[in-house]
């Protein structure tokens, strides 16, 4: 499809064990934004591939990035005046396009300092499956720099995170002694009016896909050979509705492409990353990535209207820091609350106490949890024990839902997921 290639996914039905498999777009789950979709079993006509191709066909940009980079290079050239930013297309203007975006709403005067943080002069796209371009508040942007600074990396691999890309690149532009780099690895091509092609590649984190090629998948392995791969960090802030399992595919394999740099002692190493996501989805995380811990620092958004830091309780951030960094190393700031546990030997939120029968601090959501003898766990300070479902949950649940049972075989006590009738087959 015009994203790149399809993901096989199955189409279970009530009371069958074996779904049928088919193929959609990566990174589209709605499909208004994307209606590929085909049987895996299914015999494809010549007509509809070809008109699949012409469609993929027309929905390509307008410009190939390295057009893009010579009309940024004339555009920077143009008094002020004359530089002219169509807001309905999304697109820097030169003089003899001017009359073709007539009637458009226009932003004028663009200066270079405009140029220089594009993610406040495009348009979030904020369909929440598919780009959900959440920006870094400047807090959390300036906090994960100094922190990347701080554990002496100098190339930074910034998967989906446009704010600490050019954070990084306006930096390198005004300070001579300013030795981190970066790399921009996203889906938006609009970043391609204001990046080199060794400063950005359009990517697919959903299906690792390079849309420039083998030229763009060759620009990112030499980003992470240089230094013989030494000193670099993946950052990445995939949408919140993405799925995990597809996600986790795309940086094993940038992970691999990592360890296939000729440094002797990569084979048993991960590359450093920090994976921002929210915690509900430690567990699934955990699941690809049994290395990885779950810092307590709450990572806030500038166009969110929840993801803010400062709120209490239920309305905190959920979002955090995922990595395979040790997690003592990583210093969380003391005058925003957060303290050093010397038994756990991790920063955490004033919030998190530590359990003594767990041994941990077990607080995910920056509220004090409280354990529960029965369930043999902590649990949110909303929930009570309830005998009927053996398990702690909000006091006005229904319990009836807990006898729901499995999508494939009907049967109460697992989910389609784990159901014994899969494994058979």
């Amino acid at each position: 499809c015009p994203l790149g290639p399809a993901l096989l996914f199955v189409k279970m039905s009530q009371g069958k064990e074996e779904g049928r498999r088919f193929y959609a777009c990566s990174a589209c789950r709605d499909r208004k934004d994307c209606n590929f979709f085909q049987w895996e079993d299914e015999k494809v006509s010549e007509t509809r591939l070809a008109a699949r191709e012409e469609c993929n066909r027309n929905r390509q940009p307008s410009f190939t990035h390295r057009q893009n980079v010579e009309r940024y290079k004339s555009f920077v050239l143009l008094p002020l005046s004359k530089r002219k930013f169509c807001q309905e297309c999304q697109q820097l203007l030169l003089p003899a396009e001017w009359e073709k975006h007539c009637g458009h709403q226009f932003l004028c005067d663009i200066s270079i300092a405009q140029l220089k943080s594009p993610s406040q002069l495009l348009y979030p796209l904020e369909n929440k499956k598919t780009n959900a371009q959440y920006l870094f508040a400047d807090r959390s942007c300036h906090f994960l720099l100094d922190l990347i600074i701080a554990l002496g990396f100098r190339r930074v691999l910034s998967v989906g995170t446009p704010r600490l890309h050019e954070m990084i690149q306006s930096k390198a532009s005004q300070k001579e002694d300013f030795s981190v780099r970066s790399l921009l690895l996203d889906i938006d091509f609009r970043y391609s009016q204001f990046y080199t092609e060794d400063e950005f590649c359009h990517y697919n984190m959903f299906n690792h896909y390079f849309f420039g090629g083998e030229a763009a998948h060759e620009t990112c392995r030499k980003f992470l050979y240089q230094d013989k791969g030494e000193r670099v960090i993946m950052v990445t802030d995939p949408p919140f509705g993405g799925l995990v399992e597809a996600l986790a595919s795309s940086f094993k394999k940038l992970m691999t492409m990592w360890r296939e740099t000729k440094k002797e002692g990569h084979d048993n190493q991960e590359m450093p990353v920090f994976w921002i996501f929210p915690y509900f989805f430690e567990s699934r995380i955990l699941e690809f990535f049994p290395s990885f811990s779950m810092m307590d620092y709450q990572v806030d958004y500038d166009n969110h209207a929840l993801y803010k830091h400062g709120k209490t309780g239920r309305r905190q951030s959920p979002v955090r820091i995922f990595t395979n960094i040790i997690p003592s190393m990583i210093v969380l700031p003391v005058e925003e609350g957060y303290r050093f546990c010397t038994i756990c030997q991790r920063y955490v939120s004033s919030g998190n106490q530590h359990c003594e029968i767990c041994n941990s601090c077990t607080s995910k959501d920056g509220r004090r949890w409280k354990h529960c003898a029965l369930c043999n766990k902590c649990v949110k300070p909303s929930w009570f024990h309830c005998n009927n479902c053996n398990c702690c949950a909000l006091q006005d649940h229904a319990c009836e839902r807990t006898e729901a049972g499995c999508f494939v075989c009907g049967k109460a006590g697992h989910k389609r997921s784990t159901c014994p009738s899969l494994s058979l087959t």
